[in-house]
């Protein structure tokens, strides 16, 4: 930035020529302009590439983040498929919540592997250098996947509206055709809605310290290093995503109102504890995945700190993602006794 004496001092030189020598006015002007733009511009630069400082700098903690990052993704990795897999051959689960189910497996494997292979590697090879090209595609599938995992969970609470609120019409209600509907409307509009931030970031110029404080190329982030005014970024932020984000809020408050005051009319304690069990795993992750991303884009400012956004940043990123396979599978009969068939299949057919 230009230092407020040399513009207080241009300024003076510019009025003593315009007033006494007034044909050196506009080239007085130009060369000023020429001046500015030089000392106005030499703090940007052509950022080609982002360092991550990732969860901590300190040698001896690497060894053991690797360890245990690394055994969270296997984790989930193998968590989410073992229940696609179990949906997929169990022909008692083709009905729609274990359809949104199997698609909420999908998008947080692909949500944790965005962030922690990167993250992993870094730590690996001991250099925590992400390209801008590389930056920015992370940016767009987190996005992706962070707003389709919200999406999806406001699916599987209106589907669950409808099971316990309205269960003789469920079957019409929730028809295949409805909720394929459902799901690709949910990525398709996300994607559209992580590639208008991506060009949007993609829009900015950036100084020349770029360290980002965090272990994945967070939006956040990245706009606290832009030399540009990032206005337009954060208007689209709050109202297009704001909104995204109010409507599934809403749909998950209303679905559940309805759902307790249901469940309230039951006479029986039995009947009450039976349909209770049928959505508490979803609002158990419900709880867990809104309640830490809140944390992270809603806090107040003036309690905003790095370090607090990153640590909140993995509840949501990592730790709710290994999570969300226990919370479906030991909460979940049907869950639980196809992936004991999918396992005794496999044992009974592999050679000894």
């Amino acid at each position: 930035m230009i230092p407020s004496h040399t513009r207080r001092l241009t300024l003076e030189y510019c009025i003593i020529f315009r007033v006494n020598k007034p044909r050196l006015t506009n080239f007085i002007l130009l060369t000023q302009l020429s001046v500015y733009r030089k000392m106005g511009w030499e703090n940007l630069t052509s950022i080609s590439e982002f360092y991550l400082l990732g969860l901590s700098e300190q040698p001896e903690q690497q060894e053991v983040l690797f360890g245990l990052f690394l055994s969270m993704y296997l984790v989930t990795v193998a968590g989410n498929l073992l229940i696609i897999l179990a949906i997929i051959a169990d022909a008692h689960l083709h009905t729609p919540m274990y359809f949104f189910l199997a698609n909420l497996s999908l998008a947080d494997a692909c949500f944790m592997s965005t962030t922690v292979p990167k993250m992993l590697a870094n730590i690996w090879i001991q250099n925590h250098v992400i390209s801008y090209a590389g930056c920015l595609s992370q940016l767009y599938f987190f996005m992706l996947f962070v707003m389709l995992e919200a999406f999806l969970l406001a699916v599987m609470a209106y589907d669950r509206y409808v099971a316990i609120c309205h269960p003789l019409h469920y079957i019409m209600v929730m028809s295949p055709g409805l909720c394929v509907l459902l799901v690709s409307a949910s990525w398709i509009m996300n994607a559209l809605h992580s590639l208008l931030h991506t060009l949007l970031m993609n829009s900015l110029s950036f100084c020349a310290d770029h360290k980002i404080p965090h272990f994945f190329c967070d939006i956040n982030p990245l706009l606290s290093l832009s030399c540009t005014d990032p206005f337009i970024n954060e208007l689209v932020i709050f109202t297009i995503g704001g909104l995204a984000g109010l409507v599934c809020v809403l749909c998950l408050i209303i679905s559940y109102t309805h759902i307790f005051s249901t469940i309230l009319k039951i006479p029986s304690t039995q009947g009450k504890q039976k349909a209770f069990s049928t959505c508490s795993s979803h609002l158990s992750v419900v709880s867990l995945f809104f309640g830490t991303s809140f944390c992270v884009y809603f806090s107040p400012p003036s309690t905003r700190s790095a370090q607090k956004g990153t640590v909140a940043s993995v509840m949501y990123t990592v730790v709710t993602p290994v999570l969300n396979p226990f919370i479906y599978s030991l909460r979940n009969r049907d869950i639980k006794s196809s992936l004991r068939k999918l396992i005794w299949v496999k044992k009974i057919h592999s050679p000894l």
